[in-house]
């Protein structure tokens, strides 16, 4: 497939920020995950398939879907072994996704987001780009390498790293605010949030492993 494919899940959803994501490409599959599913209803969207336990879904909303439309659905047990954004990751890789916004990933429990984060390792692992997006923030991974951030592209005025699962030895940081060089990225420590780019771009470097990278504004 290759498609665009948008999660919508039943996370923190501002209509003013996620209509014009969802709207920006008609193509786009929209895959919509539990209470996800009553903001597409709302909103009039039908989506391209339902994933979820349906445990936090307004009965009527889910009817409608069962029972008016031919959406696919897939329907899980509440007692599984992974979250319900989790299967929707993990669906939107079967189908052959070539990138991947999650909405609705951010707000209310922090567990939840968190949980999110991490699944982003799954796209990630299979060469996809994957963003969890709101209003206010843009969460990615990036690898070993090279990753330029352009102040004319930066989705806020902050970004920050973390490391996902190990330390990351030999941590560059290049025309930002606060620079690094050859620096031990650790999990337990929070010198490296709230960083800002000083010029034009930052270089960000290091030589293996995975970075949580966090754009956020006001």
């Amino acid at each position: 497939m290759n498609k665009k494919i948008i999660i919508v899940s039943g996370g923190m959803l501002e209509e003013e920020f996620v209509l014009p994501v969802i709207k920006e490409d008609e193509n786009a599959y929209i895959i919509g995950v539990d209470r996800g599913m009553e903001f597409l209803y709302r909103n009039h969207i039908m989506p391209s398939y339902i994933v979820g336990d349906f445990d936090s879904v307004n009965k009527d909303v889910a009817d409608y879907y069962r029972n008016e439309t031919r959406v696919p659905i897939r329907e899980y047990n509440p007692v599984k072994d992974a979250s319900d954004t989790e299967i929707a990751v993990r669906f939107a890789m079967a189908l052959g996704c070539g990138k991947l916004i999650i909405l609705g990933a951010t707000g209310g429990r922090v567990d939840h987001l968190w949980a999110n984060v991490q699944t982003l390792a799954i796209p990630f692992r299979a060469g996809v780009h994957a963003e969890i997006m709101d209003s206010r923030n843009r969460i990615r991974l990036i690898g070993g390498g090279e990753t330029i951030l352009k102040k004319t592209e930066a989705y806020g005025t902050y970004f920050s790293v973390f490391p996902l699962g190990q330390e990351i030895l030999g941590f560059n940081i290049e025309g930002a605010k606060y620079p690094l060089k050859e620096h031990l990225l650790t999990p337990y420590d929070s010198l490296c949030v709230s960083n800002q780019i000083e010029g034009e771009e930052v270089k960000i470097s290091f030589p293996s492993g995975i970075v949580i990278l966090m754009e956020s504004r006001d």
